[in-house]
C-alpha cells in the first residue's frame, strides 16, 4: 500500500490494529499457546520482523552503513530464539514451517517470476549473455585473494583456496558444501568431517560478512551515485518497472500474479527430474524464454509483477526472522571467528566483489549491482543468502540474478573442484 495515500487517522488505526496483534501473539508465543504450522509461525515471524526491521531503519550507524533494518532482523531473531527467550516449542514450530512449508521456495519463486516479467525484454537478452563472465571474474579475483592471504598467513595458497575460497563461492551447504565434500574427501588425506568442520564455518562467516558488505555498498551507492542503477543491473536502462507504473494491479490479478509464481516453480520442478540442474535455475530460464518469447498477455505480466511488489512489502521481515532463526548460528559464527579465518574469509568476499565490479563495468553493468549479484550471491549461503543480501542493501528486484549466481554458480564450483582434483590427481 502507498503509504503517501493513507491519512494520518487511517495510520494511527493501522498501528493500533498492529500493535494490538503484536500484543495478543506474544502473549500466546511467552504462555507457549502459539498455534503449530502456518498460522503460528507466520505470525511470529512477522511480529518479530516488524519490530525488528523498525529498530533497525531507525539505529543510527547501522541504518547508514550496514543494512539497516534486515541486518537487525536477522541477527537479533537468530539471538532472540536462541537464547531462551522464547519458548522451545516455537523455535520448533518456526524451523519446521521453514524447513518443510516451503516458504522460502514460495518467497523466491514469486521474486523471481515478478522480476524477470518485469523487465524489458531486449534488456534482458542482453544482460543474460553478459552475466556469466561477472561471476567468473569474481570467483577468479575471489580465489586470488583467499590465496594471497592464506599463503602469507602460513595456510598455504591452494590449501587457502579449496577449504575456504571454494566452499565460500559454492552456493551454500546443501548446493555446495556438503557435495564438495564428498568430491574432495575420495581424492584427498582428509575425511569428510575434517573437511566439513573447516567448510562449515567459513560458510557462516562468509554469509554474515556478504550481507553487511551489502549494507556498505548501498551506502557506497549513496556517496557515488555513478557507481548504482539503485537496483537496475545494465548502465544502458535494464530493469525498467514500468509495469506497476502503467496500472495498478486488481485484487483479482494479484491472485493469477501468485499462481503464475506458483505454476513457474512447479514447471522448475518437473524439469528437474529430466535436466540435472536446480529447479530453481530451470524456473529461471524458463520465465525468461516466457518473457522474451512475448507468448503471455501483458495483463498477466502486470499480475506476476503487481504480486512481486506485494509479497516484497509484506513477507521480507518475516522471511528474514526465518532465516535468522533457522540459517544463522551465532554461536559457530563467534567460535570460528579465529584471526586467520576472518582473514581468509573476508579476503574471499572481498576478492569477489573487486572481481566481479570490474567485470560488471566493463559488461556495462553498474560496478554496485554487479558486485552484489555476481559477487556477494556467490559469496553467500544460496537462497537464504541471497534474500539476506538483496534485503541488506534494498535491491530485491535484482533476484533473478542472485540466483543465477547461486544455482548455476554454484554448480559451476562443483565442476571446477573436479576438474582441478582431476587434473593433481
Amino acid at each position: 500500500m502507498n503509504s503517501t495515500s493513507i491519512s494520518a487517522k487511517d495510520k494511527r488505526t493501522i498501528n493500533f490494529v498492529f500493535l494490538l496483534s503484536a500484543v495478543i501473539i506474544t502473549l500466546a508465543t511467552l504462555q507457549n499457546k502459539l498455534p503449530s504450522g502456518l498460522i503460528g509461525a507466520l505470525g511470529i515471524m512477522a511480529v518479530v520482523g516488524y519490530v525488528l526491521n523498525l529498530v533497525g531503519n531507525r539505529t543510527p550507524i547501522i541504518n547508514q552503513f550496514f543494512g539497516g533494518g534486515a541486518i537487525v532482523v536477522i541477527f537479533g531473531s537468530s539471538y532472540l530464539f536462541h537464547s531462551g527467550l522464547v519458548p522451545t516449542e516455537t523455535v520448533t514450530t518456526v524451523t519446521t514451517f521453514m524447513k518443510g512449508g516451503g516458504f522460502l521456495a514460495f518467497f523466491i519463486a514469486s521474486l523471481v517470476t515478478g522480476s524477470v516479467l518485469g523487465m524489458d525484454s531486449d534488456v534482458l537478452k542482453k544482460a543474460a549473455f553478459k552475466y556469466i563472465p561477472v561471476i567468473l571474474g569474481g570467483v577468479a579475483c575471489a580465489f586470488l585473494f583467499a590465496g594471497l592471504v592464506g599463503a602469507m598467513l602460513g595456510e598455504g595458497f591452494f590449501e587457502s583456496v579449496m577449504l575456504i575460497a571454494l566452499p565460500i563461492m559454492g552456493g551454500g551447504m546443501g548446493a555446495g558444501a556438503v557435495p564438495l565434500v564428498e568430491i574432495m574427501s575420495g581424492k584427498t588425506e582428509m575425511t569428510a568431517d575434517v573437511l566439513m568442520s573447516k567448510m562449515v564455518p567459513a560458510l557462516a562467516i562468509g554469509n554474515a560478512i556478504a550481507i553487511v558488505t551489502a549494507g556498505l555498498l548501498h551506502k557506497l551507492g549513496q556517496a557515488l551515485p555513478s557507481l548504482t542503477g539503485n537496483g537496475r543491473l545494465m548502465r544502458s536502462g535494464e530493469v525498467k518497472e514500468t509495469l506497476e507504473e502503467e496500472s495498478s494491479p486488481t485484487v483479482q490479478q494479484l491472485g493469477f500474479g501468485a499462481l503464475l509464481a506458483i505454476t513457474m516453480y512447479f514447471v522448475g520442478t518437473l524439469l528437474g527430474t529430466v535436466i540435472a540442474m536446480h529447479p530453481y535455475a530451470l524456473m529461471i530460464i524458463f520465465v525468461a524464454l516466457v518473457k522474451v518469447s512475448g507468448v503471455l498477455p501483458r495483463e498477466l505480466e502486470v499480475a506476476a509483477h503487481g504480486w512481486c511488489k506485494f509479497v516484497l512489502d509484506n513477507l521480507t521481515p518475516a522471511l528474514l526472522v526465518g532465516i535468522g532463526v533457522v540459517y544463522t548460528d551465532l554461536d559457530q559464527i563467534v567460535a570460528a571467528l579465529t584471526l586467520s579465518n576472518l582473514l581468509m574469509v573476508f579476503s574471499t568476499v572481498l576478492g569477489a566483489v573487486v572481481g566481479s565490479a570490474i567485470i560488471g563495468r566493463m559488461m556495462g553493468f553498474y560496478p554496485i549491482e554487479a558486485a552484489i549479484t555476481g559477487g556477494l550471491c556467490m559469496a553467500n549461503m544460496g537462497g537464504t543468502g541471497d534474500v539476506a543480501v538483496l534485503a541488506a542493501c534494498k535491491r530485491m528486484e535484482l533476484m533473478p540474478f542472485a540466483q543465477i549466481s547461486s544455482r548455476l554458480g554454484g554448480a559451476l564450483m562443483l565442476i571446477l573442484a573436479t576438474l582441478i582434483l582431476s587434473f593433481l590427481g
